[in-house]
């Protein structure tokens, strides 16, 4: 598991039994960033976790649907509770998805692998959310749960 170090202090993702727990013990991941091209890796591991049975909602405010299933502008527009927030934007927007993860009451925020923010994974952990960051979902529940 990725940590980091230096001048801008530590951060310290969830042990590899924490996150396996994690994964084992969530169904509904909402993908913040989700496109509608099949060639993006959003869509790769979306298309990942609709197969092993995950409800996935995409957060997306330029789409209306993406693989068949209704896209939401922000999370605060989606009314069912969300286990997992799996963010696939930008370092820079990783703080303000955090927060509105917050406000909707998520329990896990997953920032995709290139996507570090210690401002965003700070603010999330002091607000009591579990956070993950710099790490592919579909790498991690591939490695638990191959079929």
């Amino acid at each position: 598991m990725p940590t980091y170090g230096g001048a801008n202090g530590g951060w310290k993702n969830p042990s590899t039994e924490e996150i396996r727990k994690l994964l084992e013990n969530s169904r509904t991941i909402a993908v913040v960033g989700l496109s509608p091209n099949p060639g993006r890796a959003s869509h790769g591991v979306a298309g990942y976790l609709l197969k092993k049975d995950f409800k996935l909602i995409p957060v997306n405010p330029n789409e209306e649907e993406i693989m068949g299933l209704k896209a939401y502008p922000d999370l605060k527009s989606v009314l069912e509770k969300i286990d997992i927030v799996d963010v696939f934007r930008k370092p820079g927007k990783a703080l303000e998805i955090v927060k509105q993860s917050i406000a909707i009451g998520a329990r896990v925020v997953w920032l995709q692998e290139t996507v570090v923010s210690p401002k965003a994974f700070y603010h999330g952990k002091k607000a009591g959310l579990v956070m993950v960051m710099d790490i592919c979902i579909f790498k991690e529940h591939s490695r638990y749960f191959s079929d």
